[in-house]
C-alpha cells in the first residue's frame, strides 16, 4: 500500500497562497533565456517567417541554456587561437635556453613554458653551461608575475610615456653638457659585452659622463688585489672539485661568497671515492653553509681569521711574520697550515675577509702552492664594483656636480650605507632617473622611475666568466609598458633599431666558428680562454700591515647575506620569505645569532612556547659612531663564535611591498665603509619576538638510524656491517635483521617502472634549490609567519638541520652509551637538549618517502592515499575528507593538512591571490581546496610525462630522463631520481651501494627513497 505522506523542501510550500511557489512551479527556467541575443532583433524576428531550420535552432539553443543552468560552477568564455602559433601545442611544454644576471645571481638556465607563459626554472646542463640556479634563482620566476612591479614610467610621480621620457633625458644631457655638469651612469656590475659598447660609446659622445659601478654586497677588497697582482678588475673562478684540502678562512663559498656557485665543484670532491675525499677545514664567526660543511670548523673572531691566516703564509712561504694569534687555535690552525703546504698543487686556500692585505695574501699563498683549484684561465667578471668611486660620486652629488644621474640595477637609497648622504645628494641632482622592476626606495624618489622589464622579458647577452659568453632571451611578451635600460641607451646614442639588433650584430666578433641561431638554442657558447700572467707584488708588506690590524673594540658584528633573500632584491617574492633559513630553520625574519655564552651575559633567550612556537628576546645595538638599530630579534646560534653577532642583509624594505613581505630590519645601514665586520655594543632591548620556526628541535639524540655517519678511516677500514649497521627486531625470541621480517604480502614490482630516489648526505649543503623548485612545480601555497608558527607550513619538503650535543656526532653516541641508571639517563639526556658550542651540523632533505608498506594506506577511511607498482603513493584528494589519519600514521611526518583555502583568498595575500600571481601555476598540478592532506607525489606528472613522450617517440626512456623537481634542481649531485628495474643504471648502483640506507628502517614500511651514510674527513 502507498503512503499519502506529503513530502516538501521549504517551509514556503506549505503557504498554498504563496506567489513565489506558484511562480517557481510553472516556470522551469527562474530567469528569462536570453534568446533574443542568440536569434537578433526581436521585432525583426516576428515579421519573418520562421523555417524549420531557425525552429530548429531555437529549440536547440534552449535546451542548451537549460543545461547550462544546470551547471553548479560558472560558465567562463575562452577565446581559441584564431591562427594557432607554430611552436605553442596547447597542453605541451616548451623550453627556452636563457642565462640570468641581476648584479648578485648568475646561471644558465632553461625556462619550461606553457600557453606562452614561464611556468619554472630548470638548469641549463649542455656543455659550457657552468653555473646552476640558487634558490632566489628558482624564486625569480615568481618575481615575473608580482603585482607591485612599476607598470610604466612615472615622471615626479605621475604615470607618463616613453617618448616624453627620451626627449626629457636628451634635453637634460644637452644642458648638463652647456653647463659643464656631470651626466653619470650608476649601475650594478653588467657583465654584459654589448651594455658595457653601449656605454662606452655613450661616453665617447658625452665627455662630461662618466660610468661608476656598485655592488650592493662589495667584493671590492677583492677586486683591488686582483687588480694589483694581475692587472685586471676580476675574482679567480675556482675550482673546488681539484682541490683535496680545502682550508677557508671567513669564506662562506657555499653561500654568497663572491657569488657563490662553488657547491657543485665542492661536492664532486666530497663524496668518498676508492676511498678519498676532499678534507675542509673552515674558520669563521658566523655559523654558515660552508662552516656546517666543514670537517673541522674553527669558530673565531675576524681578528682571529687575519691572524690565522697570516700563520698560514709563514708556514706556506716560509716568512716570519710576526703573529698574535689566540693560543686556543693556534694548534689547529697550525694542523691546517701543514696540511694545505704538503698538499701543495692540490691545496687550495680562500678567505671573504674585507681587507685587501688579506686578499693579497690569498693569491700569494695559492700561488706559492702552485693550486690547480685557483687558475686565472676564465676569470669572473660579475663584480667590478668600486668602493672608492662610489663615495666619490656621492661626495659630488652633494657639492652640486652631478647635473644628470642614470641608476639601471641598483636601489642605493635602500642599499648605500651612508643612504641618508645619497637621498640629500640626490636631491641636488637636476634629473634623476632610476631605471627598475619596482617603485622602490631609489625609483620613488628620483625625477623619472623608468619601469623596466624582467628579465624573462629581456633581450640581453652575459660573459660572466671570461672566454664564455651566454645569451638572455625573453621566454614571454612584455606584461607592461617597459622599455630596457639598453634600448634607452640605444636612442641617446642616436643609433637605430633595437638591442636585439645591436647583440645579434656585436656577438658576431665573440662567437667564432658558430652561429646565432645555435648560441640562442644552446643559451651559452664557449670560447677560448687566455691565463692572466702575475705581476711582482710586496706581500711580506700586506702581511706585515695586516698583522698590524687591531681587534674591534666590544663586539664584533658581522653582516652576511641568507640563502633566501640574499642582498633584498627579491623581498617581495613570498616563496623566498616563507623558505626556512638552513642553519635557524627561520623564515619571514632576519635576527642577531648570538652565542650562549654572550645571550647568557646579555640575559637573552629563546624558548618553545605552549604551541610549539620559538619566542626570542630583542636587542639593540649601537655602533661606535653613534648609530643605533633597535628591537632586532635575537636567535641563541650554537657555533656562534663569543665576542661576535651576526645580522643579515636584504631585509627591512618598504617601498612597493605587499605588507606581508615587510619584515624584519635593515642592516645596510650598518655596513659602514662597505666592511662586513663592525664594532658595536649590546643591550637587551626588552619584550618578546615570535618566530616562525619550523624546527625547534636541536639535537639527534642518539637516533643513529635518522642520521648516519662516520668517519673517513672507518669507512675504509671497517666492513659496512660495522659503520652501517642494520636494525634487528626480535623474532622468536632471536635478533634478526628488521628487514627479513615483515607483516605485509610481498608482490612482484620487478614489472614495469620502479621508482626510487637517493639522497647522499655528504653532497647535500642544505641550499635549498630543491625546496623552492618543489613549490614551483607543485603549485604549494605560501601560508604566512602565523600559519607557520602554528606549524602549518605546506612545504612538500623540508631540509632537516642537526646539531651534535657534543662537538661531534660520535662524541653524543659514546656520552649516550655511558649512561649508567636511571638517573644518570634523565640528566644526561636533558643536557643532551642542548647544542655544543660548536656542534657538527647534517642537514637531510625528507619528502613523503612513497613507502612499499606505507602505514597511511592502512588507516585511510577512504581510500584517499593508495599505491602504485611504480612505487609512488599516490593522493586522491577528491576522495580525501581530512581525517589526519595518515598524518598520524607517518613516522617521517610528511604529511601536510591544508588548513584553509590558500587560492583566492585575501587573507593571503601571496602569488595565488591575484590573476597575474597565478600566471606561475603549473597546469598539469591541481590546486588544492581546504581540507586535503598533501605530501610529495614524486613529481608523478614529471614521470608520466617521460613516459608518455618516449612512447609517442617509440622508444624506451633513456637514462637520466626520469626527473623529479627536487632532482633536477640539485646541482650538487645530492639527489639522483630514476628506474631501479633498469639493470646498470644509476640509481640501481646507487640502490646496492654499501653506503645506502632507509629512513628508520626498524619501522618496516620499505621506503622507495633512500639514504647515504654522511662520512667526515676528520
Amino acid at each position: 500500500m502507498s503512503s499519502n505522506k506529503k513530502y516538501w523542501k521549504s517551509v514556503e510550500e506549505l503557504d498554498e497562497n504563496s506567489s513565489i511557489v506558484e511562480a517557481l512551479k510553472n516556470n522551469e527556467f527562474v530567469e528569462e533565456i536570453p534568446t533574443n541575443e542568440f536569434l537578433g532583433n526581436a521585432s525583426a524576428l516576428a515579421s519573418s517567417s520562421t523555417s524549420r531550420r531557425d525552429f530548429l535552432k531555437y529549440v536547440g539553443f534552449s535546451t542548451a541554456a537549460a543545461t547550462l543552468a544546470a551547471c553548479e560552477g560558472p560558465v567562463n568564455k575562452s577565446i581559441p587561437y584564431v591562427l594557432q602559433p607554430e611552436q605553442i601545442i596547447p597542453g605541451v611544454s616548451d623550453y627556452y635556453a636563457t642565462s640570468v644576471f641581476d648584479g648578485f645571481d648568475f646561471a644558465n638556465l632553461l625556462i619550461k613554458t606553457r600557453e606562452g607563459r614561464p611556468i619554472k626554472i630548470d638548469n641549463n646542463t649542455i656543455a659550457g653551461a657552468a653555473f646552476s640556479a640558487n634558490a632566489r634563482i628558482h624564486a625569480s620566476i615568481l618575481s615575473l608575475y608580482d603585482s607591485t612591479r612599476l607598470k610604466e614610467p612615472k615622471i615626479e610621480g605621475t604615470a607618463s610615456n616613453w617618448s616624453t621620457v627620451d626627449s626629457k633625458l636628451k634635453s637634460s644631457i644637452a644642458d648638463a653638457s652647456a653647463k659643464g655638469g656631470q651626466v653619470v651612469l650608476f649601475t650594478n656590475t653588467l657583465a654584459s659585452p654589448s651594455t658595457e659598447k653601449l656605454i662606452t660609446e655613450f661616453l665617447g659622445k658625452n665627455p662630461n659622463a662618466k660610468h661608476v659601478i656598485y655592488d650592493a654586497v662589495s667584493e671590492s677588497e677583492a677586486l683591488d688585489a686582483f687588480e694589483t697582482v694581475y692587472g685586471e678588475r676580476a675574482l679567480i673562478n675556482y675550482d673546488f672539485s681539484k682541490a683535496s684540502l680545502i682550508v677557508s678562512v671567513g669564506a662562506d663559498f657555499l653561500g654568497d661568497w663572491q657569488g657563490g656557485g662553488y657547491a657543485t665543484g665542492y661536492a664532486q670532491g666530497r663524496i668518498p671515492k676508492r676511498g678519498r675525499m676532499s678534507r675542509h677545514f673552515q674558520m669563521e664567526s658566523n655559523m654558515t653553509l660552508s662552516g656546517a660543511a666543514a670537517d673541522k670548523r674553527l669558530a673565531m673572531s675576524t681578528a682571529n681569521q687575519k691572524q690565522a691566516l697570516i700563520h698560514i703564509y709563514n708556514v706556506v712561504s716560509g716568512s716570519v711574520v710576526a703573529v698574535k694569534l689566540d693560543p686556543s687555535f693556534k694548534a689547529d690552525v697550525n694542523k691546517a697550515a701543514q696540511q694545505l703546504k704538503a698538499a701543495g698543487s692540490k691545496g687550495l686556500l680562500v678567505s671573504g675577509i674585507q681587507d685587501k692585505n688579506a686578499q693579497l695574501l690569498v693569491l700569494s699563498i695559492n700561488q706559492i702552492l702552485s693550486s690547480e683549484a685557483a687558475s686565472t684561465l676564465g676569470v669572473r667578471q660579475i663584480r667590478k664594483g668600486s668602493n672608492a668611486k662610489v663615495e666619490q660620486l656621492v661626495a659630488d652629488m652633494n657639492a652640486g656636480k652631478v647635473h644628470t644621474l642614470l641608476m639601471s640595477g641598483i636601489n642605493p637609497a635602500y642599499s648605500l650605507p651612508n643612504s641618508t648622504a645619497f637621498v640629500s645628494g640626490l636631491k641636488k641632482v637636476k634629473t634623476s632617473v632610476a631605471f627598475s622592476l619596482k617603485d622602490d626606495e631609489t625609483a620613488s624618489i628620483s625625477t623619472i622611475a623608468a619601469a623596466t622589464p624582467h628579465y624573462l622579458e629581456s633581450w640581453n647577452d652575459l660573459s660572466i666568466v671570461k672566454g664564455n659568453y651566454s645569451i638572455t632571451q625573453p621566454t614571454i611578451r612584455p606584461l607592461f609598458n617597459t622599455k630596457q635600460f639598453q634600448d634607452v641607451l640605444l636612442s641617446l646614442n642616436g643609433q637605430a633599431g633595437s638591442f636585439y639588433d645591436f647583440i645579434k650584430t656585436n656577438s658576431a666578433s665573440i662567437i667564432t666558428g658558430s652561429s646565432w641561431n645555435k648560441v640562442l638554442h644552446d643559451g651559452v657558447y664557449v670560447g677560448s680562454n687566455i691565463n692572466i700572467a702575475a705581476r711582482s707584488a710586496d706581500f711580506t708588506a700586506a702581511a706585515n700591515a695586516l698583522s698590524q690590524s687591531k681587534a674591534v673594540q666590544g663586539l664584533e658584528l658581522v653582516l652576511y647575506t641568507k640563502t633566501g633573500l640574499g642582498d633584498g632584491q627579491q623581498a617581495n617574492n613570498p616563496w623566498l620569505q616563507e623558505f626556512p633559513d638552513p642553519i635557524t630553520r627561520v623564515s619571514w625574519d632576519n635576527y642577531l645569532t648570538v652565542s650562549k655564552a654572550d645571550a647568557d651575559k646579555y640575559e637573552m633567550s629563546n624558548e618553545i612556547v605552549a604551541n610549539g612556537g620559538l619566542n626570542g628576546s630583542y636587542a639593540t645595538i649601537t655602533t661606535t659612531d653613534g648609530s643605533k638599530v633597535e628591537n632586532i630579534p635575537v636567535i641563541v646560534q650554537p657555533g656562534q663564535a663569543v665576542g661576535t653577532v651576526g645580522l643579515a642583509l636584504g631585509y627591512g624594505r618598504m617601498k612597493a611591498m605587499k605588507e606581508e613581505m615587510m619584515v624584519g630590519v635593515n642592516a645596510y645601514p650598518l655596513y659602514k665603509n662597505f666592511n662586513n665586520v663592525q664594532s658595536i655594543t649590546l643591550a637587551n632591548a626588552g619584550g618578546e619576538h615570535e618566530f616562525a620556526c619550523v624546527q625547534g628541535q636541536k639535537t639527534l639524540m642518539g637516533r643513529g638510524d635518522i642520521i648516519k655517519e662516520t668517519s673517513l678511516e672507518i669507512f675504509n677500514t671497517k666492513n659496512a656491517e660495522f659503520w652501517n649497521k642494520q636494525p634487528v627486531v626480535s623474532l622468536d625470541h632471536k635478533e634478526v635483521e628488521a628487514t627479513t621480517v615483515d607483516l605485509w604480502e610481498s608482490f612482484d614490482r620487478s614489472v614495469g617502472h620502479h621508482f626510487n630516489l637517493s639522497i647522499d648526505l655528504n653532497a647535500c649543503t642544505g641550499c635549498g634549490a630543491c625546496v623552492i623548485a618543489c613549490h614551483a612545480e607543485n603549485n604549494v601555497p605560501v601560508v604566512g609567519k602565523s600559519e607557520v608558527r602554528r606549524s602549518r607550513d605546506m612545504h612538500w619538503l623540508r631540509i632537516d638541520r642537526y646539531y651534535s650535543s657534543e662537538s661531534t656526532f660520535a662524541g653524543d653516541n659514546e656520552r649516550k652509551e655511558n649512561i649508567s641508571g636511571l638517573g644518570s639517563s634523565l640528566s644526561t639526556f636533558n643536557e643532551m637538549e642542548s647544542a655544543g658550542e660548536n656542534p657538527q651540523v647534517s642537514f637531510q632533505p625528507v619528502m613523503c618517502q612513497h613507502c612499499n608498506h606505507a602505514p597511511c594506506e592502512t588507516v585511510c577511511p577512504v581510500a584517499a592515499t593508495s599505491h602504485s607498482r611504480q612505487g609512488q603513493n599516490h593522493m586522491a584528494y577528491n576522495r580525501c575528507v581530512g581525517t589526519r589519519y595518515c598524518a598520524n600514521n607517518c613516522p617521517y611526518k610528511v604529511r601536510r593538512f591544508n588548513w584553509f583555502l590558500y587560492n583566492k583568498n585575501t587573507e593571503f595575500d601571496y602569488h595565488m591571490n591575484d590573476d597575474l600571481g597565478r600566471m606561475v601555476l603549473n597546469p598539469d598540478v591541481n590546486v588544492r581546496s581546504r581540507g586535503v592532506m598533501e605530501k610529495c607525489s614524486m613529481c608523478i606528472q614529471m614521470t608520466q610525462s617521460t613516459i608518455l613522450k618516449a612512447k609517442r617517440e617509440g622508444r624506451v626512456v633513456n637514462e637520466g630522463e626520469f626527473q623529479t623537481a627536487c632532482s633536477n634542481a640539485c646541482s650538487q649531485g645530492a639527489m639522483k631520481f630514476g628506474d631501479i628495474n633498469v639493470v646498470g643504471s644509476e640509481i640501481a648502483s646507487l640502490v646496492a651501494d654499501e653506503r645506502m640506507y632507509h629512513l628508520l628502517e626498524h619501522v618496516g614500511t620499505k621506503p622507495n627513497v633512500i639514504y647515504h651514510v654522511k662520512v667526515r674527513n676528520t
